[in-house]
């Protein structure tokens, strides 16, 4: 009965740190660029587009797929940072143990 107790107990703290990293990743704010910033894209921690800045010399309305990709590139760069912010704050839950291929938490 003391390990399941302990358990509980356990299975309570790593809810109330799941808690705690969900709060921190949605109050995060993460910024991804391209062309050397000239295209900049901050997105939240749960991916939510949040801004874009564009250098005024990148507007050409004769080229506007130059700067379609680039604030693709600036989105995906950020997205890229807010994986790994969230993978560095399961580590730290999780103690460094890696999950399982496929397992995403918390969303």
């Amino acid at each position: 009965m003391k390990n399941l107790g302990n358990m509980l107990k356990q299975a309570q703290e790593m809810q109330a740190k799941m808690a705690e990293m969900q709060e921190r990743l949605m109050a995060a704010e993460l910024e991804g660029s391209a062309a050397a910033g000239m295209v900049k894209v901050t997105i939240s921690g749960k991916g939510d587009l949040r801004r874009v800045k564009i250098d005024p010399s990148l507007v050409d309305p004769s080229d506007v797929e130059v700067l379609e990709d680039l604030i693709i590139a600036a989105a995906a760069d950020a997205k890229a940072k807010v994986d790994a912010m969230m993978q560095e704050e399961m580590a730290k839950m999780t103690g460094g143990l890696p999950l399982p291929p496929g397992m995403k938490l918390p969303f």
